[in-house]
């Protein structure tokens, strides 16, 4: 692995070989040496980010962690172990994520996507894939999931809807589009967001997305046409960035979600 750290912006690497470049040397070290103790620990976890990317879509990029996913009951198991080793660790937010701290490197231990609307669950594990990481055997999240857990992430900063594209773009046939849809019933309009978005930038592969999935999104809509707004005043913005719209709940009077 080129352990080489590239800035923001650097050029992507494509292929099956392609693997997230780590900061540091250190970094790689420690990655390793936490999925090792993962693996022996025994509880249930997912690879997901920009590893589980590379490997479902042979995309590589710099990458500053590992995102490690569980299930919300498994939080305490896995903070707790690297506690007693000695790394420091943090509940950056309890509605979805803890972080392990060693220096300066970390790993995220995520247990809800959505700012905890869609939690991880069993179904997470059955449909998990096998793949590798540091040359340790691990299970990485599947393309459903992946998507589900980038579905939300449209911060002015950081936006994982290109992600989202490649993905469907490089395993299509892979995704299992009824469970898709299951996952963001509530949040129907963020899904078929992302499918529009695909249908434009790639005109010639949109038959990658089942028909029957469009015409089914594109019927709600307009259902949703001919109905009343909703009487309470709601911004369900900071399910995607709280900074980004943090306006709105405090100046502009929108309930959040």
């Amino acid at each position: 692995m080129d352990a080489a750290f590239d800035p923001p912006g650097a050029g992507l690497e494509f292929g099956h070989d392609a693997v997230p470049r780590a900061p540091s040397p250190e970094a790689e070290a420690f990655y390793a040496e936490s999925l090792r103790e993962l693996t022996a620990l025994g509880t249930p976890f997912l690879l997901a980010g920009a590893y589980a990317l590379a490997i479902h879509t042979g995309i590589s990029r710099p990458t500053k962690d590992l995102d490690i996913f569980c299930k919300a009951g498994d939080l305490g198991r896995i903070l707790g172990h690297f506690r007693d080793r000695g790394d420091r660790i943090e509940i950056e937010d309890e509605r979805w994520i803890g972080k392990v701290h060693r220096g300066e490197n970390f790993f995220d231990v995520i247990f809800a996507s959505g700012h905890g609307a869609l939690p991880v669950t069993e179904e997470w594990f059955a449909h998990a894939h096998r793949g590798e990481a540091f040359g340790i055997p691990v299970p990485v999240v599947g393309p459903t999931e992946l998507i589900l857990s980038k579905a939300f992430i449209q911060l002015r900063h950081r936006y994982d809807g290109p992600d989202i594209m490649h993905v469907i773009l490089r395993q299509h046939d892979a995704i299992d589009w009824r469970r898709l849809l299951d996952g963001l019933e509530n949040h129907w309009e963020v899904l078929l967001a992302h499918l529009l978005n695909f249908r434009w930038i790639y005109p010639s592969e949109r038959d990658h997305v089942p028909r029957w999935l469009m015409e089914e999104l594109a019927g709600r809509l307009q259902r949703q046409l001919d109905l009343p707004p909703p009487e309470t005043r709601v911004c369900r913005g900071p399910m995607l960035s709280f900074a980004d719209y943090e306006t709105d709940m405090r100046t502009w009077d929108f309930a959040d979600r």
